[in-house]
């Protein structure tokens, strides 16, 4: 096993905040909620700059399109002591992470063929 880098870190940091902030979604008001996101989206930033490499691209770009879309099947309407909320506030989190990962790694792509 070798060092953990900060692309690692990042990313990390970056699931961890988006299922606390997301199971905690019924506390935070639209002023942290926004730096939530805020952090989100750098801490997605640096995961796609940094961690994703030439080979892991395409896998990389679909588990991000899938965890995209599964955000937006509609979790709040399973209505059981709150729980489609609670999944419907963390995905739109984890989307917020990991939309700008995926656009940083999918600009990576297009660069790396059109030099070629």
């Amino acid at each position: 096993m070798g060092k953990i880098g900060i692309g690692q870190i990042a990313f990390l940091i970056g699931v961890i905040i988006a299922l606390l902030a997301g199971l905690a979604s019924s506390m935070i008001d639209v002023p942290t909620a926004g730096i939530i996101g805020l952090v989100l989206v750098v801490l997605g930033l640096i995961t796609g700059f940094l961690n994703v490499k030439d080979k892991e691209t395409m896998p990389f770009l679909v588990a991000a399109v899938a965890l995209m879309l599964t955000g937006n099947v509609g979790w709040n309407y399973i209505n059981f002591l709150g729980i489609g909320t609670i999944l419907d506030s963390i995905m739109s989190y984890i989307g917020l992470f990991v939309a700008p990962a995926a656009l940083i790694v999918a600009l990576k792509a297009v660069y790396s063929l059109a030099k070629d």
